[in-house]
């Protein structure tokens, strides 16, 4: 039987940015940060500040880079990809999924927050293992096309996604707008926003959107 992780390499345990050492994090939901296509774990950290305290918070690094002389790192390659080839997002997803395992196994409660190719990879771990993520947060992502095993125990289940996009993003294609407009009501309690004038970025008004949808998760997290 083939690796289903083979296809991507692990995530390096040591390149994360924590917003609290080792005793600080103990007893706490975890949210974690992927960065988008070109980043790295430096780029959402600056997001923790406006984030609710509560949370223990890690910055984490994709593993792959991309061609010269595209900066940063990436979860998957975008070359011929157009978002179809599920099997990229997926493999990503494990990864993630493998290194949540090391860093805060279960019963730790984790958010998952990502924007654009990070955001697209949150969604496919969720849709992975539907009991493992309490939350999404998907900032100017998608969800990537394709029928997955855990589709109809995540559509009873049901977990709460905010997806908040820009009018004048146009970076993600069409299609996959349309597709995710789509998915998303019919396997997740979806909320979120499109952003008048926004483009593929995080503006103000969103960050305030998010806070008030994470102080929400915790509420329930914590009840």
């Amino acid at each position: 039987m083939s690796d289903p992780l083979a296809g991507t390499p692990h995530l390096d345990p040591d390149i994360v940015l924590w917003s609290a050492g080792p005793e600080a994090r103990t007893g706490r939901p975890l949210l974690v940060l992927l960065h988008g296509y070109g980043a790295d774990e430096n780029d959402l950290f600056g997001l923790v500040p406006y984030l609710p305290a509560q949370f223990a918070v890690a910055a984490v690094r994709a593993p792959l880079t991309p061609p010269w002389p595209a900066p940063g790192y990436s979860w998957y390659p975008i070359e011929g990809l157009e978002g179809r080839d599920a099997a990229r997002t997926t493999d990503a997803a494990a990864r993630l999924l493998h290194w949540l395992d090391v860093v805060a196994p279960a019963p730790t409660p984790v958010g998952l927050l990502g924007f654009s190719q990070g955001g697209a990879v949150s969604l496919q771990a969720m849709r992975l293992a539907p009991d493992r993520l309490a939350f999404v947060v998907n900032l100017s992502g998608y969800a990537t096309p394709g029928d997955l095993p855990g589709d109809a125990a995540l559509a009873e289940r049901r977990p709460p996604v905010f997806w908040g996009r820009g009018t004048n993003d146009d970076v993600i294609p069409e299609f996959l707008v349309a597709h995710t407009v789509e998915w998303l009501p019919a396997h997740v309690d979806l909320s979120g926003r499109v952003y008048q004038g926004l483009t593929h970025s995080v503006s103000e008004a969103e960050l305030a959107d998010v806070r008030a949808f994470l102080d929400k998760q915790l509420e329930a997290l914590t009840a």
